[in-house]
């Protein structure tokens, strides 16, 4: 099949003249030609792109069959048809079934369907309606509340255009007609055509100007004042300059490349032509898109906390109910009674509500998140974020805001200068090229209050346009009088190149080699502190100087006057927020792609210590283990690229941390994929929200810490119910056990154990609603099954201290002890079973002294309230006969309060014992 698709596309390439570039294109885009990139191995596209940069562009025209005016329609729709459209493949949302399938497994639910089984075989129908109520609820409430959130997620992904102008010869003309091979700017003999982005392919030319999206990998052809963002795919925040022309410095990256433009980033100023060179997958942003959603999510902390937790509960029961059969099936001789009563035995042990608990509280926590303008797209998610110790965090666009602002305006010296900042608005603002971000931070400055006497009080006389040969401009300007005042902006080395003195105050200073090094200390001072300087000049030009019309050469014997300096600076929630997480005991990690000196900068701004910043390329050839320890030690990375990125956050997590990340570009969707929690913000490209498990709708960054908190409030409400049914359960099974060794009859019938268990079980509804000590609340909560089993150990046998002493009321004192008055016994057990379980709840939710120091919500109060009058009643009331229980004497009722007290008594000493001696959780 390769094959015949090879000599089918050389066929093509005869047909269209280009035979002998065919090798040619082959080194260019990959070991095999774009017609048949879908069954050769992926091509290396940073080296095909590479080779793109260093070959001329009238070369690379020829290469891709093209030229200065672009493709014919006809040509581009036969290219179109042969490789697809310019679209990135996202990752597809998972059909409904498979959906339902993933919020169905997990090892309760699958051991609860086991369970239904054998109690619908057995004829046991009550049992396996029960049990299966509580698994289809369960995955039915996960699987409404995710859909929901996914598409809220889906309503956001909007691209910013859909559209690019494209170049196509002018009708009557051909393109590659003769004369072509001198473009220029003007591409005379061509028409501009808006086409769908989805409809670009390699060889179309493209028209750039200010706030286009770059819609695939692109070769320039020509270029003029060109900024262009790539924070995107770098998390620089500042734009980069790019050329028409290769400077041959072929040692930087791909992305550092001056000639190259990628898709996924956008055009801040100037215009430009360019050739498109790859398209959708084979872009450098579609193969990191690819990577992403073809990589698979593995376990998430949540994930691997509950399977330890229900495999700890699941080895329990298959060690007790076999017990519990043999023993009853010894002693009572009837093996198939046995049976039954152990199948209820195993189904009391597991605590069947749990899937659908631990998802109506996941569910609660969404819900509150949503009022905080949060989309949380898997319930987990919640969870994690309560159990995160570790938050890495890029910073374009995260930690900062993602624009550039004045940051300081000095003299020479670094000193404030509002005369500089003057001088530096009046050239912004009289400048008639397109304004670049500097240009609007200049004119946005809050500080430049006399902007309008400056605008009236100064005149325009004439202006040298930027070029980036040069790397400055100038105005030249009056207000009035007979001298001309021009003023010059740019670069620090091309404006000291044309200065020949230094301004101080009222005194002008011949610019020597002392004062010359000076100046670049202050300069370089100031990149230290992560800004971006630009030197501001100016020139009196006296009435003999004066001229209608200025020209590069009136650039010289300036005075320099000193430094606009500018940052991308931190969200104004940022420092507080991070202030709040470590309060909380989350350990914060800055991850960028921006420079060491941009970084330091803006972590000093919000308070985090950088100390040392470990660079990219330390860790390039670090083993695994180094690496582990190296991200223990520090807190701030700069310089990385989206592998550095994901690897950290593995490495973190192989350290046993649970990891968020936070990111909004390409250059962090691997990363929000491999942590257990993935945040990111509206404004992300798509693929970083469709890698991140959480989005953020407000640029606050307070949200996060309420989002620890809620996760650890839902995190400690889905802990109450596993430790309080588990130590319940595994209580009332001792219990069976030592009854089945004694009594000539059942302790309790398969019946009225589902029946309390599915009356306790309800009396947990409300738990998802309780209050949360906030003592909880302070550090990162994780599963703990190893305290689990301990748990259980401990406070279980506490219940069955008084199941026994009710065994021993019973029998002596309402003279329940023989078969005939077993239904009495039984009913005795029934309520005090029921009420010790109830009241357990109260008493274990807490680390204090329930009702007085820590209450339960009214919620959960009511409910327990509710449970216990039907426990009381059912046996007391009209339907005790079919349920098998009886009427009991009044006089129970005094013993039956003395044993709950004495309960609560016990469990309230064990508790602050294992408190100090274990920890409470």
């Amino acid at each position: 099949m390769k094959n015949v698709l090879k000599s089918f596309f050389e066929s093509f390439l005869r047909s269209r003249h280009m035979l002998h570039h065919f090798e040619r294109w082959q080194t260019l885009l990959g070991s095999k030609p774009v017609g048949v990139i879908s069954v050769a191995m992926p091509p290396d596209i940073a080296k095909a792109l590479a080779t793109a940069s260093r070959t001329d562009a009238g070369e690379m025209l020829v290469m891709l069959d093209s030229s200065p005016r672009g493709l014919s329609e006809g040509h581009a729709q036969v290219l179109r048809k042969r490789l697809g459209s310019n679209e990135v493949r996202h990752e597809q949302p998972l059909p409904w079934w498979t959906h339902l399938w993933q919020c169905y497994r997990n090892p309760f639910n699958l051991l609860l369907t086991v369970l239904a089984l054998i109690s619908y075989v057995t004829e046991d129908m009550k049992a396996a309606l029960v049990i299966s109520s509580m698994v289809v609820l369960s995955t039915v409430l996960r699987f409404l509340q995710e859909s929901r959130s996914n598409k809220a997620a889906d309503r956001l992904k909007a691209m910013v255009s859909n559209t690019a102008t494209v170049l196509r010869p002018a009708p009557g003309r051909k393109a590659g007609a003769a004369g072509d091979e001198g473009f220029d700017a003007t591409h005379a003999g061509t028409v501009r055509v808006e086409v769908p982005m989805r409809d670009l392919v390699p060889g179309d030319v493209i028209a750039l100007s200010a706030g286009d999206m770059i819609p695939a990998d692109c070769r320039l052809l020509t270029a003029k004042d060109l900024f262009i963002s790539q924070s995107a795919l770098t998390g620089e925040a500042m734009p980069v300059e790019k050329f028409s022309i290769d400077r041959g410095d072929h040692e930087a990256g791909v992305l550092e490349r001056e000639n190259l433009l990628f898709m996924g980033t956008n055009v801040i100023s100037g215009t430009a032509t360019a050739l498109i060179v790859h398209t959708g997958d084979r872009t450098f942003f579609g193969a990191l898109a690819q990577r992403v959603t073809a990589t698979d999510r593995g376990t998430s902390a949540f994930q691997a906390g509950i399977n330890r937790v229900s495999w700890v509960l699941i080895r329990f029961m298959l060690v007790m109910a076999p017990l519990v059969l043999v023993i009853n099936g010894v002693a009572k001789g009837d093996w198939w009674e046995a049976a039954l009563f152990a199948l209820s035995i195993a189904v009391g042990l597991t605590p069947e509500m749990l899937p659908m608990i631990v998802t109506a509280t996941l569910a609660k926590g969404a819900v509150v998140m949503s009022r905080q303008k949060v989309i949380v797209k898997r319930l987990e998610a919640i969870h994690n974020f309560g159990a995160m110790d570790v938050l890495c965090t890029d910073k374009t666009g995260t930690l900062t805001q993602d624009r550039i602002v004045l940051e300081r305006h000095t003299n020479a010296w670094g000193e404030g200068s509002n005369h500089v900042l003057q001088l530096a608005y009046l050239n912004s603002f009289h400048q008639t090229g397109l304004k670049n971000l500097l240009d609007k931070a200049v004119l946005n400055h809050a500080e430049m209050q006399p902007e309008t006497r400056l605008q009236t009080a100064y005149r325009k006389i004439d202006e040298v346009p930027f070029d980036f040969s040069r790397r400055r401009m100038s105005v030249v300007v009056e207000n009035g009088g007979s001298e001309h005042l021009l003023i010059c902006k740019g670069a620090l080395e091309e404006i000291l190149s044309v200065c020949t003195s230094v301004e101080r105050g009222a005194e002008v200073l011949a610019l020597d080699a002392e004062l010359l090094a000076r100046i670049h200390s202050v300069a370089s001072e100031l990149n230290k502190q992560g800004l971006r300087v630009v030197a501001v000049a100016s020139r009196t030009l006296g009435a003999e100087a004066r001229k209608a019309a200025y020209s590069v050469a009136d650039e010289s014997e300036l005075t320099l006057l000193g430094y606009v300096a500018f940052l991308d600076p931190p969200k104004e929630s940022t420092a507080p927020a991070l202030r709040a997480l470590a309060e909380h005991g989350v350990a914060v990690k800055v991850l960028t792609g921006d420079n060491e000196l941009v970084t330091r900068k803006v972590c000093g701004d919000v308070g985090i210590e950088a100390g040392h910043i470990v660079l990219g390329r330390e860790i390039e050839d670090l083993r695994n283990d180094e690496l582990r320890v190296l991200v223990e030690k520090h807190q701030v990375f700069a310089k990385l690229t989206p592998a550095h990125k994901e690897r950290i956050v593995h490495e973190l997590h192989a350290n046993g941390h649970v990891v968020g990340f936070m990111g909004d570009g390409i250059n962090d969707a691997p990363a929000l994929r491999a942590a257990d929690i993935g945040i990111s913000v509206d404004g992300a490209v798509d693929v970083a929200k469709e890698s991140a498990d959480i989005i953020l709708l407000e640029k606050s960054l307070m949200v996060l810490e309420q989002g620890v908190v809620e996760g650890r409030r839902t995190f400690a409400n889905m802990l109450k119910y596993i430790k309080l049914t588990a130590s319940s359960n595994f209580g009332n099974v001792f219990s069976v056990l030592v009854a089945s060794a004694f009594l000539p009859f059942l302790p309790m019938l398969p019946l009225h154990l589902l029946v309390q268990n599915l009356l306790y079980d309800v009396s947990q509804i409300a738990i998802p609603f309780d209050n949360v000590d906030e003592e909880f609340l302070k550090s990162p909560q994780q599963w703990n099954p190893a305290d689990l089993g301990r748990f259980m150990v401990f406070f279980g046998p506490l219940s069955s201290v008084f199941d026994i002493l009710t065994y021993t009321v019973m029998w002596f004192v309402f003279s329940a002890n023989t078969v005939e008055h077993q239904t009495l016994f039984q009913s005795g057990w029934f309520i005090e079973g029921l009420l010790s379980q109830t009241l357990i709840v109260h008493l274990i939710r807490t680390r204090k002294i329930p009702f007085l120091q820590s209450r339960a919500a009214w919620p959960l109060l009511a409910m327990g309230a509710a449970i216990a009058a039907v426990g009381i009643w059912l046996p007391m009331g009209p339907l005790a006969h079919y349920f098998k229980l009886q009427a009991l004497p009044l006089a129970y009722f005094p013993w039956l309060v003395a044993m709950l007290v004495g309960y609560a008594v016990l469990t309230q000493t064990v508790k602050g014992w294992y408190a100090r001696r274990y920890g409470w959780q």
